[in-house]
């Protein structure tokens, strides 16, 4: 990854739980697979579903997902996280929509001053977790200098061992000033920020991810994990490729769905940015064997 990566991976002193609170429901599942050794749909058994069903301005589900709220010095992003549905809601057509909006309503506070952005962040830390299986969301990314979607994993034990010892799983990122290409990373001791170890994909002919629902998906067995976008397999990481590090992700993690604004990576928005961008979330399911 450029260097320019080397703080992406945190808002991590923003999770606001406890080392307990941290411990969730991992219980050690390997994703089902066919003949072929690929994942098997079929085959599988659903741990994890949301549809996102409901009425329209309503928040998301509080048995499945918790609200995070603040800023984020860490990787000098711009926006602050706010509760509720302000900035994360249902649809009313079977969509999470999650905006980022260029305002302050409330007088936020941020490590720059007085905030110019909000957005939201949910995850589901101390309400679902898996060791292995297949992490699947279909979505549409927003687009724009400066606009960084985010689904991806932590270790459940990051309130006790820190990042980024408790790995990390970046199912998918885009930067804005890429508009056809997404990107999938693991994070661990020793490969963490620029030195994350991942890969890029690439929509054919210019097209941009923001013009239409892509699936995102990771299958995670042990001591693999494949990566996929609308089915395409485009990088697997195992072991071998941590360069003698430790590899840790064989133990519980829960999983993230953000959309950032500004940052060391994406950098922040400039005049052709345009606001409300949102991050429109079909489904999230996880599945396993």
């Amino acid at each position: 990854m450029r260097s320019s990566h080397r703080s992406r991976s945190f808002l991590r002193r923003r999770l606001p739980l406890g080392a307990a609170a941290l411990l969730c429901l991992g219980a050690g599942l390997v994703p089902a697979a066919n003949a072929a050794g690929t994942y098997d749909a079929k085959a599988a058994a659903v741990t994890f579903s949301d549809d996102f069903d409901g009425p329209a301005g309503s928040a998301v589900d509080g048995s499945k997902w918790q609200i995070e709220t603040g800023d984020n010095v860490n990787n000098h992003e711009r926006q602050y996280y706010t509760a509720g549905n302000n900035n994360a809601a249902l649809d009313g057509q079977g969509h999470l929509v999650i905006t980022a909006r260029k305002e302050n309503p409330s007088n936020y506070q941020c490590w720059y001053g007085t905030c110019e952005y909000t957005s939201a962040r949910l995850n589901t830390s101390g309400k679902f977790s898996t060791t292995h299986g297949h992490v699947e969301a279909r979505m549409k990314i927003p687009r724009g200098q400066g606009i960084w979607p985010a689904f991806w994993m932590l270790g459940d034990d990051i309130g006790s061992v820190g990042w980024p010892n408790s790995g990390e799983i970046d199912i998918m990122e885009n930067v804005g000033f890429e508009p056809s290409t997404v990107h999938g990373t693991i994070h661990g001791p020793g490969y963490s920020g620029s030195g994350g170890i991942g890969a890029g994909y690439s929509l054919p002919g210019g097209q941009a991810f923001a013009d239409d629902f892509h699936t995102f998906a990771v299958d995670w067995s042990p001591n693999e994990i494949k990566w996929s976008v609308d089915g395409t397999v485009y990088q697997t990481r195992t072991p071998a490729d941590v360069g003698g590090n430790q590899w840790v992700f064989e133990k519980p993690f829960f999983v993230i769905l953000n959309l950032a604004v500004g940052g060391y990576w994406p950098g922040d928005p400039d005049g052709s940015t345009q606001f409300p961008q949102q991050l429109i979330v079909d489904y999230v399911h996880v599945s396993n064997g």
